[in-house]
């Protein structure tokens, strides 16, 4: 069964159009309960500061209580804070309200189980099955209760502290976080101050309609020039729901989630704590899988998604993987990608090596890339179109070991995403304009 509102992070949409509307949450509220707690349960709620945030929370809370679930509300927090507390209130079901790093005037919902894992393929399906029936209400008797959480920030953010040893210290660094005005903006500067550092903070005023506007990771402009501007050590940016991690050393420039990786696998090879291959995805940039080549380290590639990550990682019994995005998973710290608790462990390293963050990530060269998308008459399955193949051997052949070629096709639109990478930039531009020109005259005759 195709599943029609679930995508590869839960339901997202423009607020006031289907399905992210009031009646609808309320039914997939009472669909999800009837799918994971058809016994009745407990459930979670948190949410980031968008200010439809309200609007979903409380249609959600009806229809889970209706449903007979007892629901427990959380308030603003990040989505992996929302994935541990599922686990340690022992609710059967977590609820994030979230559109990530999408614009205030969009948002979405997604689910954790008990475990604090993302829902699999097939209880997506199941839960969509019953979105056609109109929500349930059961007798009082067996009506779900509600009440909101007080200490939900406090909760995380001691987690979030354990991840680290307890005597480590950030007394001399200097450090700007940019929140994006978003989940983490209470958290996020409260445990950074914790651990002693001086912070400076940014995108940590949320207003309901500012979340990742001109800040965050998707926009880490702002970032880059407030390190520089004020002499810190170092800057760290979160996304809308602080599930994703981008840095900025002293000098103000970015660093991205393969450089992270590389930062985290290196220092816990050296450790003899790397338990493992490394789990990349198609994209990450072929120097960081120079990079851990040159100590030993594998890297695997899963497909584009931190859920393909996570997959792949338990499936090679594997604890760090990530995407260039910044979306970072250390399984043996959570169980989902978490913007602070990847921050925290990267500072480790930085306090503990006594080396600065530009330092840590010399070693790792990023190869040019050249990212071309096309768009197309109708979708494209390019395993299958033979010419395409053809277009794509003669590329590699071009550019042989120099380099690597991978055209995808998105999962979303009728778009071909055309990547090229390798030692040169001018050659990785060359070949990478060469394959397009080919797939579009292909497509265009063929299609």
């Amino acid at each position: 069964m195709a599943r029609e509102f679930f995508g590869t992070d839960g339901i997202r949409g423009r607020v006031g159009q289907h399905p992210m509307t009031a009646e609808f949450a309320l039914r997939l509220a009472s669909a999800a309960a009837q799918v994971l707690a058809p016994e009745g349960g407990r459930v979670v709620i948190g949410k980031d500061t968008r200010v439809s945030g309200y609007l979903f929370e409380a249609a959600l809370e009806a229809g889970f209580v209706a449903a007979g679930m007892d629901t427990l509300m959380l308030g603003p927090l990040p989505t992996p804070g929302i994935a541990y507390l599922t686990q340690a209130l022992e609710a059967d079901l977590g609820v994030v309200i979230s559109a990530s790093h999408n614009p205030y005037y969009d948002n979405g919902i997604k689910f954790f189980d008990r475990h604090g894992a993302k829902l699999p393929d097939s209880l997506e399906e199941q839960i969509e099955g019953y979105l056609k029936d109109p929500a349930i209400t059961r007798d009082s008797i067996e009506l779900g209760r509600a009440k909101r959480i007080d200490s939900a920030i406090e909760d995380y953010q001691r987690f979030a502290l354990s991840s680290v040893s307890s005597d480590l210290s950030l007394e001399r660094l200097k450090i700007v976080i940019d929140c994006s005005h978003g989940a983490a903006y209470k958290v996020a500067p409260r445990v950074l101050s914790a651990l002693g550092a001086e912070i400076v903070p940014i995108g940590c005023s949320p207003n309901g309609r500012n979340i990742n506007d001109g800040c965050g990771s998707t926009n880490p402009d702002l970032l880059m020039l407030t390190v520089q501007a004020v002499r810190a050590d170092l800057g760290i940016a979160l996304d809308g729901d602080g599930d994703r991690l981008l840095m900025v050393d002293h000098a103000g420039r970015l660093i991205d989630g393969d450089q992270l990786l590389y930062v985290l696998a290196n220092a816990r090879h050296r450790a003899g704590s790397l338990v493992g291959p490394v789990v990349g995805t198609l994209m990450t940039n072929l120097g960081l899988e120079r990079a851990l080549g040159e100590l030993g380290i594998s890297l695997k590639r899963a497909n584009v998604g931190d859920r393909y990550v996570l997959e792949m990682l338990r499936r090679e019994g594997g604890q760090l993987g990530g995407e260039t995005s910044g979306h970072l998973l250390c399984l043996d710290k959570t169980t989902t990608g978490d913007g602070l608790i990847s921050a925290l462990q990267v500072l480790a390293v930085v306090a503990e090596t006594g080396q600065s963050l530009a330092e840590l990530v010399y070693p790792m060269r990023r190869f040019p890339q050249t990212l071309i998308n096309i768009r197309t008459p109708q979708r494209v399955d390019v395993d299958s179109t033979a010419s395409i193949r053809s277009a794509i051997g003669d590329a590699e052949r071009r550019i042989a070991e120099r380099g690597r070629v991978l055209v995808r096709a998105s999962g979303t639109e009728p778009v071909l995403r055309v990547m090229v990478e390798g030692e040169d930039d001018g050659e990785v531009t060359a070949v990478a304009e060469s394959l397009a020109d080919s797939i579009r005259e292909l497509t265009a005759t063929e299609h």
